[in-house]
């Protein structure tokens, strides 16, 4: 059994071919399809975070807005780029937006992606500090979030406030019981893994990886998640984390999903470089009749070591058609394969 989610990163673009022509259209139908992911049984509705690019961006308005929408389905992120975070401010967004979904939030945080601009955390006020990288800074964020959401109080109270307040010292507030154990750590590397589980950190990993051996992509993730079960179990945490994997799959059952997707141009993973020195490994699309892709699926490692899966969607082609994509998995592909 696999929880199974989609993961839309909420393009948009005034083409005639885009059925998502701007930003009120790519927010408005994520909060349909979220809808309509409920209706059809699936567990998850994610987003992904970018900045200075034609995609969604800020993630709290949207979230709290699918959580007042749905009543069943978990609400997430894969992932907010914790470089250009606020840990207080988030602390609170994440509070108010989790309370309104009544618990269902899981939020993916991660130092973050190639950008659209240098240096864009600039822009929002942020710097490393002195001998530490962007990287280090968005690790620094998020292990303050984490820090903050715990709920402990630090911050002390005017001795003349303006509303009575609690003894001892004050906390962010609104304050969301149980967040502290959704919050993922989306990672690209094996130490990073390791790192998040030492937090108590869930571990969500994507279609990319930094290239570490040379292998598959599902191979090398299949290994991440191992690594990332033994520093858990090293770290004596004493729940369960959850693993998630993304995936771009796609059932061919009409012409219309043949012409889209069959014409298998991105069946096998790809090699490219995220900047001078950071070598990845880009995973392949799944796309195949059903009984064939089944079987390809069936040798994935990651999803097999995963307990949930993401379906990346093709936002642009519209509400009803990815709706089709998703029932087509739940109907055709999941049940044989024991996720359902």
């Amino acid at each position: 059994m696999k929880k199974i989610g989609f993961l839309s990163f909420g393009h948009w673009t005034p083409s005639p071919q885009s059925r998502t022509q701007s930003a009120g259209d790519a927010l408005l139908q994520s909060i349909d399809l979220a809808v309509e992911a409920e209706r059809l049984g699936m567990d998850g509705a994610y987003f992904r975070v970018h900045h200075f690019a034609q995609q969604l961006a800020s993630p709290f308005p949207l979230l709290a807005a699918v959580g007042a929408k749905t009543r069943r389905i978990e609400i997430g992120t894969a992932v907010i780029d914790m470089r250009y975070e606020n840990p207080h401010y988030m602390t609170e967004d994440a509070g108010a937006a989790d309370l309104i979904a009544g618990g269902r939030l899981q939020l993916g945080i991660s130092r973050g992606s190639p950008e659209q601009v240098i240096d864009g955390w600039r822009y929002f006020g942020y710097r490393p500090v002195e001998g530490e990288n962007d990287a280090g800074m968005g690790r620094r964020h998020a292990e303050e979030f984490l820090e903050l959401i715990c709920g402990k109080g630090f911050a002390r109270p005017n001795p003349r406030p303006m509303f009575p307040n609690p003894p001892g010292l004050l906390r962010l507030e609104p304050y969301s019981d149980g967040l502290r154990d959704r919050i993922w750590w989306g990672s690209a590397s094996n130490a990073t893994a390791a790192w998040a589980a030492k937090l108590g950190m869930n571990l969500q990993t994507s279609t990319l990886k930094f290239d570490e051996t040379g292998e598959p992509l599902h191979i090398q993730q299949a290994a991440q998640i191992r690594s990332f079960r033994a520093a858990w179990k090293e770290a004596g945490h004493t729940r369960t984390p959850r693993i998630s994997v993304s995936r771009s799959i796609f059932a061919l059952l009409n012409d219309r999903d043949r012409a889209y997707f069959g014409r298998g141009s991105q069946a096998e993973d790809k090699i490219g470089f995220l900047d001078e020195t950071t070598r990845a490994i880009f995973g392949r699309s799944y796309a195949a009749e059903p009984d064939i892709l089944i079987e390809q699926l069936r040798k994935d490692e990651a999803i097999a070591e995963a307990d949930t899966l993401l379906l990346t969607v093709p936002n642009q082609l519209g509400v009803a058609y990815n709706v089709h994509v998703m029932e087509a998995i739940l109907n055709t592909v999941a049940p044989t394969l024991g996720w359902r």
